[in-house]
């Protein structure tokens, strides 16, 4: 997918060193359709520079800096040297996301999609997420869901999230809490197995969460979260103890939670 448009001052972004002149260096920029920007020879490199071609290659691909923009000259300035190296492998980075992003939405939609349809689903994606790979990573963690605000129809969100579920790798982190359970009731066994459903969450646990509750030693149980993030896991991880918890201790019983599984136990 390439933009449409103009890049903005200070923005950066993507290019491919397309000519080499001994004032310069042009690029054409990967993420905007029809546009091509230069570089002057003072903003290459630092320090006084002999030979342009001792710093770039012609076909190299780069990371600039956009120094200013006359959409009335069709001129784009640019610069090289004011990108630093986590800029630079930041940008690539977020580059090559948009390019999965790009042939997803072929997976998606089928390689012959007319432009107007994709203009607007992509378009759809931006507004809502700034990305079409953020808007197929937050498809694959929340499913549809995560879609509903947009503009896109019932088809379309299907699409997407089947296919963003088919492909991304989604980053998830792991947590681990530890539930002691007592009941001296004399139904205790029984209400202990309804805490431990409650605690896995009777089957309504968010899609994005994965949760599991197993027997350590009597009377500890351990939980472990499986989410997105840390806010999601541990979020996720305290409302599993407080609903093994409401259970309990309404049948008259105890429940403790705690991060570290008992000393005593090990």
């Amino acid at each position: 997918m390439k933009y449409s448009g103009w890049p903005e001052p200070s923005e950066l972004v993507v290019g491919k060193v397309d000519e080499i002149e001994d004032f310069g260096v042009f690029v054409d920029l990967e993420e905007y359709e029809g546009k091509r920007g230069l570089c002057h020879i003072s903003e290459v490199a630092s320090g006084w520079i002999k030979n342009v071609r001792d710093h770039v290659n012609t076909g190299q691909t780069v990371v600039a800096k956009v120094l200013d923009v006359d959409e009335d000259a069709q001129q784009i300035d640019l610069s090289i040297k004011d990108v630093n190296d986590h800029q630079r492998k930041e940008k690539i980075q977020e580059w090559k996301n948009e390019q999965k992003a790009d042939n997803w939405m072929e997976l998606a939609f089928g390689e012959d999609i007319a432009d107007e349809a994709y203009s607007a689903i992509a378009n759809a994606l931006l507004s809502e997420f700034g990305s079409l790979y953020d808007g197929f990573e937050a498809a694959a963690i929340h499913g549809e869901s995560a879609l509903e605000d947009t503009d896109l129809d019932e088809d379309e969100v299907d699409a997407i999230v089947e296919t963003a579920r088919s492909n991304v790798s989604v980053p998830y982190v792991n947590v681990t809490g530890y539930v002691d359970l007592t009941c001296p009731d004399s139904e205790g066994v029984d209400v202990i197995k309804d805490a431990l459903k409650a605690a896995e969450g009777n089957g309504e646990v968010p899609d994005e969460i994965q949760l599991e509750v197993t027997y350590v030693g009597s009377p500890e149980y351990r939980i472990q979260v499986q989410a997105p993030d840390y806010k999601t896991a541990e979020g996720a991880l305290e409302e599993s103890a407080a609903r093994a918890r409401k259970v309990v201790e309404a049948e008259g019983g105890t429940a403790e939670f705690h991060r570290d599984r008992d000393e005593d136990d090990e």
